[in-house]
């Protein structure tokens, strides 16, 4: 346990308004809603989900070391007597409570991000140019809806100097009470892609949606937005209307504070020449595709506004990685040689799709080898899905990818637009398209793996690693 706990007992009691029960630790190092994942003297919430009553873990938390554990009073006595408890009425609303009282007691620079596409990695981005300037903490994972966000606002240390918050949504109305308890000083805005139309009536309602983080921007505060995107001018107009005065716009466009001068696109990486806030910099970013070098210049902007020092977070992205799932390579042995695995398996839309598949095409292969696209379903796409699945080959085309595996019903409308030369294979679902990608990938390949959670593609990336030894990818950019 470090010197200074993340919590008291007693200031968690208070901040919950919370009974007691049982003989309860000083301290308390950390906040799970997992009892598997759970370690030795943090504080188990046990929150009801929709699949799952966390109640019915509170033993097995307790067991692993838990140093106590936050119930409602409806189930507290299903404990033993003795048992370290916190009792409550609600479990999520005094996570939520303990949330607000861990922002309440910060004193450092608060950053929330939001977007269609590119929240993680940004957030991600962020997290690792602010740490290496001072203490950092960040959203694990992406954790960024109703439970995630409170979760990770009361696991913000108070004496760290930089916290960074990703905030997600599918509806209207989500993003609002989440980002009026993170209160940033900074706020990020992506792009505004077609995600999620299934919940809307089209890009200008998702735009209102996403605008939505402006309302708990603290004063003096501001945003960082994406100038090349068609909703820029609706989203400043709303930005303003909340009362934000500072608006930083990133892209290509020449208007913009945080501006992309040129970019060298590499298999692995990419060097960016870019003005930032009026300063000059040239820097290698250590992951690859113009989407990402974008990006890096929201985030650069965003820390140089929270009061970090612009060229030792440029120098920093050199070292950047993707998250899990959202572009880490490896090279798998075959017979006769290796396979280059792009795993992008954690979620799709249609701008992701065309993002990755950019990056596949500039992938160099072996001798012989083949730049190889496994894609499933993209969901929550409304009406205009069999259309936007179709679509993507035009970026097959465009990007040179020879060969286009794909499972999952609405995914089959971009196979019957595939040319006959380019139809790898096709399942109904991930599971069935497994044994056909197993058997066609040789020495030299490059394969890129993609789909919505939905659509289950991780369990293709999981029959590979099964298959064919790995190992981490060579990175150009880390040498």
């Amino acid at each position: 346990m470090s010197a200074t706990p993340l919590w008291t007992s007693g200031a968690m009691a208070s901040a919950m308004s919370a009974g007691t029960s049982g003989a309860l630790p000083d301290a308390i190092s950390g906040i799970s809603i997992d009892s598997r994942t759970l370690a030795p003297g943090e504080a188990y919430f046990a929150i009801r989900g929709a699949v799952h009553d966390g109640h019915h873990f509170v033993d097995a938390a307790l067991k692993a070391g838990a140093g106590l554990a936050v119930v409602e009073k409806a189930q507290a006595d299903k404990f033993a007597s003795d048992a370290p408890l916190l009792v409550v009425d609600d479990v999520l609303a005094a996570l939520v409570d303990l949330g607000r009282a861990s922002r309440a007691r910060f004193d450092g620079q608060v950053i929330a991000v939001t977007g269609s596409v590119g929240k993680t990695s940004t957030k991600e981005a962020l997290l690792h140019v602010l740490a290496s300037q001072g203490q950092t903490h960040a959203s694990a994972a992406s954790f960024n809806n109703h439970w995630g966000v409170p979760l990770s606002l009361a696991r913000c240390p108070a004496g760290a100097r930089f916290a960074v918050f990703e905030i997600g949504m599918n509806h209207a109305g989500e993003i609002a009470p989440l980002v009026k308890m993170v209160r940033p000083h900074v706020a990020i805005i992506t792009t505004v892609e077609p995600v999620h139309l299934e919940f809307f009536s089209g890009i200008e309602a998702i735009a209102d949606a996403k605008a939505e983080i402006f309302e708990g921007v603290e004063p003096g505060g501001a945003a960082v937005l994406n100038r090349d995107n068609s909703q820029f001018a609706r989203l400043s107009r709303r930005a303003r209307a909340c009362g934000i005065a500072r608006i930083v716009s990133f892209g290509a466009d020449k208007k913009c504070e945080a501006r992309l001068i040129d970019v060298s696109l590499h298999a692995t990486c990419s060097a960016v020449h870019a003005e930032i806030l009026g300063h000059e910099v040239t820097y290698k970013l250590g992951m690859p595709g113009r989407h990402m070098a974008m990006n890096s210049l929201a985030v650069l902007s965003a820390a140089s506004l929270a009061g970090a020092d612009l060229a030792l977070a440029s120098l920093s992205l050199s070292q950047l990685v993707p998250p899990a799932g959202r572009g880490v390579r490896q090279i798998l042995e075959v017979p006769g040689g290796e396979v280059t695995l792009i795993d992008e398996s954690y979620n799709a839309n249609p701008a992701s799709m065309a993002a990755a598949l950019s990056v596949l095409g500039r992938a160099k292969v072996g001798p012989q080898g083949r730049r190889i696209a496994v894609l499933g379903d993209m969901l929550e796409l409304g009406p205009a899905s069999a259309k936007l699945h179709a679509g993507l080959n035009d970026a097959i085309k465009a990007d040179h990818i020879d060969l286009v595996f794909c499972c999952g019903p609405l995914m089959r409308n971009l196979w019957d637009s595939l040319s006959t030369g380019k139809r790898g294979g096709y399942a109904d679902s991930a599971a069935g398209l497994e044994a056909q990608v197993l058997a066609a990938v040789r020495a030299g390949d490059v394969l890129m793996v993609k789909g919505s959670n939905g659509s289950k593609t991780k369990t293709i990336v999981a029959a590979l690693e099964r298959r064919f030894p790995g190992k981490a990818a060579f990175d150009e950019a880390a040498v």
